[in-house]
């Protein structure tokens, strides 16, 4: 009966223990924790987005500061306060891009007024043309009616219309864009020692000197390349403004300039674009000056890649051409054109920086590092097929002196052919 009895109570279930049903201290806190992360990546998601635009321009800016920093340095060590010396410079800038952009309005306004005045004759030509080709029947004023009366155009004008206040935001947020980059460029150039003292004075002595090394290398990087495309800019619209002004094209140093800014300073595309305005303003003149207009522009493309550009940024800007292509295409796919015009001299200041910590080792002496094979490879492998087939001959003496004679001259072949492998 005890036995059955013990059997019973053991059976019965036992009441639950709510100890262990509790929710863990721990619990509460790690989910207001996640909560809280959660929040925090939300709004610094949200606000990340809201100051694209303001980040952008502040690293347009450091970049610009860097690269009249080298400018500005020369004029205070020589006796000029900085502000007054980064106001000449940026003044400079004005005055020149001022110029420039004054040049090309009164070229495309006098271009386009040329074109109003004789579309009527252009017009004619082509109908006349038509004429004659096709049989037809044209006129110029039933042309110019169909043309003006028909829908594209109406709903083109209309849709122009109602774009004028879309047009006129996007041309005040450029304004906008281009004074917060000026002002804030400014303030980079004029006080860099300052900058660059308050951000030393939160680190150690040797992150310190990391940094003030890092900013050397991105001040001579950013200004190299910036001075570098100057140059070539000014050798380029100087040879294109002579071809221009030798075939009478109107407008030749305005035309001239805009060859030698756009095709240096707009990666990969730029050239293109430069190209194209000359070749149509020559076109109006003569078809075949287009055409030598377009030859000129091919060929100086393959000198300054292959001789004018490698010689002049060699000092400045040391990065190979593939390297400089990749890392423009990365640029504008994470930020567009701004990252296309900052790409190379981030990249050049990386790599500079980057090397300072690489161990490099001497490359050794062997022909296959420039691209060969070692000599006599094929000689060495005769002499050793020649040995193992003098090998499984039968023995006799004649045989055993021209294996000797074999084997000394695969011998001194293979001796050879080592000697000039390993020259």
């Amino acid at each position: 009966m005890r036995a059955t009895d013990e059997i019973n109570s053991n059976d019965e279930p036992r009441p639950p223990d709510r100890s262990d049903a509790r929710m863990p201290r721990w619990l509460p806190r790690a989910m207001v924790l996640a909560l809280a992360l959660v929040a925090c990546f939300q709004l610094a998601s949200w606000g990340f987005h809201q100051l694209i635009t303001l980040l952008l321009n502040i690293l347009i800016a450091f970049f610009l500061a860097l690269a009249v920093e080298p400018a500005v340095d020369w004029m205070a060590a020589r006796g000029m306060r900085r502000g007054l010396a980064t106001g000449s410079v940026f003044l400079g800038i004005l005055v020149v891009t001022a110029g420039f952009f004054a040049l090309l309005g009164s070229m495309l306004a006098g271009q386009i007024a040329t074109m109003v005045e004789e579309f009527p004759q252009y017009l004619d030509s082509v109908i006349s043309w038509m004429n004659g080709t096709f049989h037809t029947h044209l006129s110029r004023v039933e042309v110019q009616n169909n043309l003006l009366k028909s829908d594209w155009l109406q709903k083109y004008v209309q849709d122009s219309a109602n774009n004028v206040l879309a047009v006129s935001a996007t041309v005040l947020g450029s304004l906008f864009n281009l004074l917060t980059v000026a002002l804030f460029s400014f303030y980079f150039a004029a006080d860099g020692p300052r900058l660059r003292r308050a951000l030393c004075s939160v680190l150690p002595p040797r992150r310190q000197t990391e940094v003030l090394r890092a900013w050397e290398i991105a001040v001579a990087k950013t200004g190299g390349y910036l001075y570098s495309r100057g140059l070539m800019a000014l050798i380029s619209g100087v040879a294109h403004y002579v071809l221009l002004e030798i075939l009478g094209v109107p407008y030749a140093p305005a035309l001239g300039m805009w060859v030698g800014l756009v095709s240096q300073f707009i990666p990969t595309i730029g050239t293109y674009m430069a190209g194209a305005l000359p070749i149509l303003i020559a076109f109006t003149v003569n078809p075949w000056y287009a055409l030598w207009v377009f030859g000129f522009v091919v060929v100086y493309q393959q000198f300054e890649n292959y001789l004018l550009q490698p010689r002049i940024t060699a000092k400045t800007v040391d990065i190979h051409p593939a390297v400089a292509f990749g890392s423009v295409v990365a640029g504008t796919a994470l930020m567009g054109a701004v990252g296309a015009l900052i790409a190379i001299p981030a990249t050049a200041t990386l790599q500079a920086f980057l090397g300072a910590y690489v161990k490099r080792y001497e490359v050794t002496d062997d022909p296959r590092v420039q691209g060969g094979t070692r000599r006599r490879r094929g000689a060495r492998v005769l002499a050793q097929v020649r040995r193992t087939l003098h090998d499984e001959q039968p023995s006799s003496p004649l045989a055993d002196r021209r294996t000797e004679t074999d084997g000394a001259g695969a011998g001194d072949t293979t001796q050879d052919g080592d000697e000039k492998g390993g020259r």
